[in-house]
């Protein structure tokens, strides 16, 4: 029965790394709620997934309006009463400018979505989350976000200049250290998926999206001993 069923949430889903993490969860016997903002798009990704025999409905959902998000969460409360799961994984990229050249309004439209978008999104779905008995919450940050790699000179991250996306995923980081501390009953982890090949970089990525999914499943499937307020990509804990 669907009440019996670990739910999950996947914001961002009807294409590319998030799909294949809705793909990944509904796998494993979970009802996943593929969200979207544009909703054609969104039941498109999500029928075919159910036709694939995977328990996946759409939800729509723009993280950048309270409206969206509200009626979003009386959809879930309405259908299956409570969350154990929100991935979010809804993200943008921005122009690559020279810092120098990046100006506060493109800072700002970027954040929209990458920033306040994620705290739009989980403090709206924080009550129907803690009635989840293991409620876990994974926040698709990146490998740009590391400080410690950013002032490497041997590692690639120090060599992109990305002053908006960078700064954007490195400000999500410390928004999952603040959550995860205030709410100790939840697990609050951000996840590097690496750099997949998705819509974002044109398909110039190293990883695959199911590579790129990696570090997020076992952040979304941790067991009630698993770590909180940490940094993962698939092959273990990333530096700040």
């Amino acid at each position: 029965m669907t009440d019996m069923k670990t739910v999950a949430l996947v914001t961002g889903a009807n294409k590319g790394l998030g799909r294949e993490i809705a793909r990944r969860l509904a796998g494993s016997g979970w009802l996943v709620l593929l969200s979207a903002r544009d909703r054609e798009r969104g039941m498109r990704a999500a029928d075919t997934l159910a036709a694939e025999g995977l328990d996946v409905e759409f939800v729509e959902l723009d993280v950048t309006s309270d409206e969206s998000v509200a009626t979003a969460v009386k959809t879930v409360a309405g259908r299956v009463g409570h969350l154990d799961v929100l991935v979010n994984n809804a993200g943008v990229g921005g122009p690559l400018l020279d810092p120098a050249e990046m100006r506060a309004d493109a800072l700002r439209e970027l954040y929209e979505v990458n920033v306040f978008g994620q705290v739009r999104v989980t403090h709206a779905f924080l009550p129907l989350l803690r009635r989840s008995e293991r409620p876990r919450v994974v926040m698709v940050s990146s490998g740009l976000a590391s400080l410690t790699h950013a002032g490497d000179p041997t590692r690639p991250e120090s060599g992109f200049l990305a002053l908006d996306y960078a700064s954007s995923k490195a400000a999500l980081n410390m928004i999952v250290s603040q959550y995860a501390r205030a709410l100790p009953e939840f697990k609050v982890n951000a996840a590097d998926p690496g750099n997949p090949a998705t819509d974002m970089n044109h398909h110039t990525g190293v990883h695959t999206v199911e590579e790129g999914a990696d570090a997020i499943i076992k952040l979304a499937t941790l067991a009630p001993d698993g770590p909180t307020g940490g940094f993962f990509d698939r092959n273990g804990p990333v530096p700040w």
